[in-house]
């Protein structure tokens, strides 16, 4: 093993000299810094949340004050396309009219579940369709117009992609955030996701370093607990990251969780020397931005003090503060003028501040950021341009749903099959596209609402009875034991399974004769899924999660 981590550490030390830089802004950037306060350069250092959906008294004196060095918009900050682009203008302003430098204006864009701008923007799929694409073209052009959708409302920066491997099925907060968990297929999309959204002026931050996927707690609510060893995290959940720096993310963000093998004391990786400087700045060789998750998170607020916490980030090598809704200004500021209170009284030294504000510079300079100029509101949706974004999520439904196996080659179903179709109530469309693609033939369609009765159950099996085949929907069964219970009393032999959300619906019957995953429930997944039901086309991704059950049911 200890041989393997050393191949790792040569790929990642060869892969790190494509790390983002600009070298032919150095001067400005040391003008830059040169010619800032303490105050100003502590400021830079930390990434804050403001609340509202313009910017208030108590933001713009947090702005005007501090000149942070980015500010996170969440749902509470965002509406539409106008407002945002209002809002973005106003944080602008704001700090260009006090002196500061402009701002990464950041949001978590992720995709899927975490997705912050919604209303006039495009539905993003899970990151999980991407992977299972395997197409690094495709993801790249994902990428790029995402970022082109965040330029449009003045968003530089976005806290993505997720890195984290989906290695735990009972991972409580990453699930279906995560891009997967085969590596060779992440090797592929995820440098060229970020590669592309890079190329659209945008920031990406990778995350959760060195890897949150293999845990069965939240850090929201706890400190979850790792206990492998480095040669186990180099073999698995730092390759993504690996890939990531090869890419030349501009940014990655730490995971605050304690991995028992690396730090004897408990401490969260957003807070170890051994995790920050050892690992991804040295033996990794990283020289973008290190960024810590939200401060206020109880894995970090239920151990520290607020102030302390800071002072201890900033020592590990983290060169920004994460804040997430659960702060105040106040206590914002609080943290901010505890680092300047350090280093004048020589806790930390202003050479170590200046080292992590110049990457922070050097950052905006090569995304265009130093380089502000407003945006007009009225124009926003068509920048943004969601037609352009929606052909695209197209494309990605046809190249990354996956059939995971066909044993009894049911599929496609032909006009001379009888068929019933059972599917989610809450989602109608299912019945009307497949009409589109079935007109003819003996078929029946029957809505199942959520948690089925027995009654429900028992209609469904005698009209199973009787057809060809039976086309079952799912949508997350996992958290619904009576849908359960329906689909495995179907006759598993003339059984397809369509798993709407999440691959893991096959580890609540895994005697269906067949298994189609779409990854996420939108309309061009209805639209892919039935297609491939009735023969318009074949199904062409892999399927991007590891599930050990599939493994055995291919092997019969």
């Amino acid at each position: 093993m200890k041989k393997n981590r050393i191949l790792w550490l040569l790929l990642a030390l060869l892969l790190s000299t494509k790390i983002v830089v600009a070298e032919e802004n150095s001067e400005d950037i040391s003008a830059i810094l040169n010619g800032m306060t303490l105050e100003q350069k502590i400021g830079q250092m930390f990434l804050v949340s403001i609340y509202g959906e313009t910017l208030n008294f108590g933001g713009r004196e947090l702005i005007e004050t501090w000149q942070p060095g980015g500010v996170t918009l969440f749902g509470s900050n965002a509406i539409n396309p106008t407002q945002i682009t209002e809002l973005t203008n106003s944080y602008q302003q704001t700090i260009t009219e006090a002196g500061g430098v402009p701002l990464f204006i950041a949001t978590d864009q992720e995709g899927g579940i975490i997705t912050r701008l919604r209303d006039g923007f495009a539905e993003w799929p899970s990151p999980a369709l991407l992977t299972a694409s395997g197409d690094a073209e495709l993801a790249f052009r994902i990428g790029e117009r995402m970022g082109q959708e965040l330029r449009a409302v003045g968003v530089n920066m976005n806290l993505a992609p997720v890195a984290d491997l989906d290695s735990n099925v009972n991972n409580p907060i990453i699930g279906r955030r995560s891009p997967g968990s085969h590596l060779d297929l992440l090797r592929v999309t995820l440098p060229a996701y970020i590669e592309g959204l890079q190329s659209a002026g945008v920031a990406a931050t990778t995350k959760h370093f060195p890897g949150h996927g293999d845990t069965d707690e939240d850090s929201h609510l706890t400190l979850p607990v790792i206990h492998a060893d480095l040669d186990t995290l180099y073999e698995r959940e730092l390759q993504p990251f690996i890939s990531a720096i090869s890419a030349g993310t501009s940014a990655i963000m730490m995971a605050h969780i304690w991995f028992s093998e690396l730090d004897e004391e408990v401490i969260p990786a957003s807070l170890s020397p051994r995790i920050v400087t050892d690992l991804l700045r040295d033996e990794l060789g990283y020289e973008g931005i290190i960024m810590t998750d939200a401060m206020e998170m109880n894995a970090i607020t239920s151990r520290y003090r607020p102030e302390e916490s800071a002072l201890m980030a900033i020592e590990a090598g983290v060169d920004m503060l994460a804040f997430g809704t659960g702060m105040g200004a106040g206590a914002q500021s609080r943290m901010m003028q505890a680092l300047v209170d350090a280093v004048r009284a020589g806790d930390i030294a202003e050479s170590r501040i200046d080292e992590s504000v110049r990457r922070i510079l050097t950052a905006k300079a090569y995304h265009g950021i130093l380089d502000w100029s407003p945006l007009d509101s009225s124009s926003a949706d068509v920048r943004i341009n969601v037609d352009e974004s929606t052909q695209l999520i197209d494309s990605l439904f046809r190249a990354g749903v996956t059939l995971a196996f066909d044993h009894g080659e049911l599929l496609p179903v032909t006009p001379d099959q009888t068929l019933l179709l059972l599917y989610p109530s809450i989602r109608p469309r299912i019945n009307w596209t497949c009409h589109e693609y079935r007109q003819g033939g003996q078929w029946s369609s029957v809505p199942v609402f959520s948690a089925p009765s027995d009654d429900d159950i028992n209609a469904a099996i005698q009209r199973a009875e009787h057809v060809d085949v039976v086309i079952v929907f799912t949508d997350d069964a996992r958290d619904d034991r009576a849908y359960q219970r329906l689909v495995n009393a179907l006759p598993q032999a003339r059984t397809v399974a369509v798993a709407l959300r999440s691959p893991y619906d096959l580890l609540t019957y895994p005697d269906v004769a067949a298994y189609l995953i779409t990854y996420s429930p939108q309309n061009p997944a209805i639209d892919v899924a039935c297609a491939i039901i009735f023969g318009e086309m074949t199904a062409q991704g892999t399927i991007s999660v590891n599930l050990p059950i599939l493994s055995a049911i291919l092997s019969d």
